[in-house]
């Protein structure tokens, strides 16, 4: 179907199935915190241009439960998405006969176009040169040979080799990583949820107003600690205690020694008496509503003499 130096392998061994079985679990739990519709195109995590970003993402909602990221990671191996200086990239074929930054041999994307009709946006007629078109036409391909079920099964059917499955799902993994890692700042925001992200760009609408006792938002001259962050996960949707001790106690907990994930709440104080919570954004900072006299404003989760406590996960319980 699709074609590549060496793609030619017979049987699978036993071994590298239970291997590859791993590989996908893996991801699979990956994936399964991640959201296609939320990943920024603008300033596209790794090296993806925005004009493929934006096809990666788009075309992933064709085929539902595909990550975006299985895309991007066939456009990375494939021709470093489009940027290849190869024959059979952006005009011609390849010693094999594929065309365009996806690779796919003209019967193959013929095959597609007549299962499927591709969305607007790309070339009329369509093209296997055009990104958008390229992209949406992989993503059919993929779901039609068995992806999201059985995404192993379907990107061997893309490139028949299975080095070739071990890496897509290695890039695949590194691109979803890196979208979910914040970045520390509200200029990009990063999150591995749909929920975090709205809660995160919520608290950054709220930089510099003043702390107030008791203050649940602007109307009341401004926020306390677990008023920012209780008003934060009320726009994404999820209702939080008041208090920064019953919104700990609300869960989820993020177990000791598991990285942070922007979204998560962070805790000060003792079992007793948590006295402080911040919304974690990733890169080591936090947005928090610190004590009287001071404004809402990003600063370092842990710091030297702090009080830390632990940390919850409130967005974990919302799969949107």
């Amino acid at each position: 179907m699709m074609a590549k130096l060496g793609a030619a392998v017979g049987a699978v061994l036993l071994v590298a199935v239970l291997a590859a079985a791993g590989v996908i679990n893996a991801v699979s739990r990956l994936f399964g915190t991640s959201s296609s519709s939320h990943v920024n195109c603008v300033k596209p995590v790794g090296d993806i241009p925005p004009t493929f970003c934006a096809p990666y993402v788009a075309a992933a909602r064709v085929c539902p439960g595909l990550d975006w990221s299985v895309l991007a990671a066939i456009g990375k191996i494939e021709t470093d998405h489009g940027r290849l200086d190869a024959p059979g990239v952006s005009s011609g074929e390849n010693f094999a006969g594929a065309g365009g930054p996806m690779q796919f041999l003209e019967p193959t994307f013929a095959g597609v176009l007549a299962r499927h009709t591709l969305p607007p946006g790309g070339a009329r007629p369509p093209s296997r040169y055009n990104p958008h078109d390229a992209v949406h036409a992989a993503a059919f391909y993929l779901c039609d040979s068995g992806a999201p079920g059985d995404l192993y099964k379907a990107i061997f059917a893309y490139n028949r080799a299975d080095w070739y499955v071990r890496d897509v799902l290695a890039q695949a993994r590194k691109y979803s990583e890196a979208a979910s890692q914040g970045t520390g700042t509200c200029v990009e925001v990063r999150a591995a949820t749909p929920a975090a992200r709205i809660a995160i760009e919520f608290a950054c609408g709220q930089l510099g107003l003043p702390y107030v006792w008791g203050g649940d938002g602007e109307a009341e001259g401004g926020f306390d600690c677990s008023g920012l962050t209780k008003a934060a996960y009320s726009a994404a949707g999820i209702e939080l205690p008041r208090t920064a001790h019953t919104q700990h106690d609300a869960g989820p907990l993020v177990r000791s020694g598991e990285a942070l994930l922007p979204g998560d709440l962070v805790f000060y104080g003792t079992r007793s008496d948590i006295h402080h919570v911040g919304l974690y954004i990733g890169a080591g900072q936090m947005i928090h509503a610190p004590t009287f006299g001071q404004v809402v404003k990003i600063g370092p989760y842990r710091w030297t003499g702090d009080d830390y406590y632990g940390a919850t996960r409130p967005h974990s319980a919302v799969s949107t």
